[in-house]
């Protein structure tokens, strides 16, 4: 499983380091990571496998995670056309997709509301 993390920051330089270094200080791997916001605020979502270390982490360094989810992560080929195709597969099963975004190695991030019917669309094996 993997877990996206939102952490809501101020858009100044040194915010991401210190998030980065939050996380990295507690052995965590960030997977992906993306970020959009306004000259004041920015929001950052983090790709993790395991969220509980990141979260005790960046609790010591005063900085809190907003919302957390399980989403679901697709190893693809780096080719034109990837997102097209995987996209379509989920839109003809009826699926709204709420969060879309690249990780490391070829994979790529979705969030929805329902799990199991995004899992289904795309031919994964549901989570136990």
């Amino acid at each position: 499983m993997a877990y996206d993390l939102v952490i809501d920051i101020e858009n100044t330089p040194g915010a991401l380091a210190q998030v980065a270094a939050a996380i990295s200080d507690a052995g965590v791997n960030i997977a992906a990571a993306t970020c959009i916001g306004t000259a004041e605020r920015a929001e950052l979502h983090i790709l993790v496998p395991h969220p509980e270390a990141a979260r005790h982490s960046l609790a010591i360094s005063h900085l809190a995670i907003t919302r957390e989810r399980e989403v679901v992560v697709v190893d693809v080929e780096d080719r034109p056309g990837v997102l097209a195709d995987l996209t379509r597969r989920i839109a003809k099963s009826g699926v709204d997709l709420d969060l879309v975004y690249v990780a490391t190695r070829n994979r790529v991030v979705f969030g929805a509301s329902n799990l199991t019917a995004l899992r289904g669309a795309l031919d994964l094996e549901p989570v136990s």
